[in-house]
């Protein structure tokens, strides 16, 4: 699960504003939210909350086909395009970079749906809850059935209430309510492993007798989760190299795929449509982007093929990869 935060810091919000500006009216929004709502659908990604706030966008999601980066990018980067183009502008519309906090589920979904859907209150969109329940621009009104976005996952959020939905609505009403008073959580902005051993001064202290534990401000959950999280990306982390010390560039992969596939290396590298030569560039770009860790840019220059066309095809590749059980490595390499 993991808890997206984007917003930018320019004070030119009509030049660098995000889909919630006001400035530039409903249909940005609405474009925005489009995006959003097909990216999720055609990744089969979770999303449990949302809100639009000028200059800010918050997003509650669990990761689907493809990772939630490559979901953000395909994201912001066709809202950039449109958004150029209909207000004739030119140059870089988000400034930052999105923050992004990988979130134990069990004891923070609530929570964080809660914290998100409050963000117009907070932010003195609206007046009060009453109001909150309709506003269109936060997955809230969704949960109250006063808005539609076929895209939320309103089911899920339910079931953590009641199976009866019109319980579950009534419940989760009055477990927002209660959350109006807390203000901003700063206990909801990662850290986890951190605050699970009482924050810095005990971690210094710690460190100064010699004892090391990993943190990060990008987790949000407890010490063990904190610790698995850092541990898988550590490994990730070192197949690469591994795969690098190897000597497994681009060139190399694509020599690896022509084997197991039985084809040529320029039948891997032809631009065609027939089933064969598809399926070898989609287990390429998926090892070379997954595995090898070559950006969906550096593969597609290399193909001749644009980024959200790599992103496709490593999705395929992994099925393929998964299906035929393929390997990068050889055994008795």
């Amino acid at each position: 699960m993991i808890f997206i935060n984007y917003a930018t810091k320019s004070e030119n919000r009509c030049a660098r504003c995000t889909a919630s500006c006001d400035h530039q009216g409903n249909r940005t929004r609405e474009n925005f939210l489009d995006r959003l709502g097909k990216l999720i659908h055609d990744t089969q990604t979770d999303c449990f909350a949302w809100a639009l706030i000028p200059n800010h966008v918050h997003l509650l999601l669990r990761t689907g086909l493809i990772p939630v980066s490559v979901l953000m990018s395909r994201l912001l980067t066709g809202y950039a395009v449109w958004f150029n183009k209909k207000y004739r502008r030119h140059g870089q519309l988000f400034q930052n970079r999105y923050k992004s906090i990988l979130c134990q589920e069990d004891p923070y979904l609530k929570e964080l749906v809660r914290y998100i859907h409050l963000n117009p209150l907070r932010a003195r969109l609206v007046e009060d809850i009453k109001t909150l329940d309709k506003h269109p621009w936060c997955g809230h009104s969704v949960l109250m059935n006063k808005t539609k976005q076929v895209w939320q996952n309103v089911d899920y959020v339910y079931g953590l209430f009641s199976e009866k939905i019109r319980l579950a609505r009534k419940r989760y009403r009055v477990f927002v309510g209660k959350g109006i008073l807390e203000g901003k959580r700063s206990d909801l902005t990662g850290g986890g492993l951190l605050r699970s051993i009482g924050g810095w001064t005990i971690l210094k202290g710690l460190r100064k007798a010699g004892i090391w534990v990993k943190g990060d401000e990008r987790i949000l959950g407890d010490s063990d989760f904190a610790e698995n999280v850092l541990k898988a990306a550590e490994e990730e982390l070192e197949q690469k190299y591994d795969l690098k010390a190897r000597g497994y560039d681009f060139d190399r992969v694509t020599q690896r795929v022509a084997k197991v596939m039985a084809m040529e290396i320029e039948q891997v590298m032809a631009f065609g449509k027939s089933p064969q030569t598809v399926k070898a560039r989609s287990l390429l770009c998926f090892w070379a982007h997954r595995k090898l860790g070559m950006t969906t840019i550096e593969i597609g220059k290399r193909l001749n093929i644009s980024q959200s066309a790599v992103s496709r095809s490593s999705l395929r590749g992994q099925k393929i990869e998964r299906e035929n059980r393929f390997e990068l490595i050889e055994l008795n390499a």
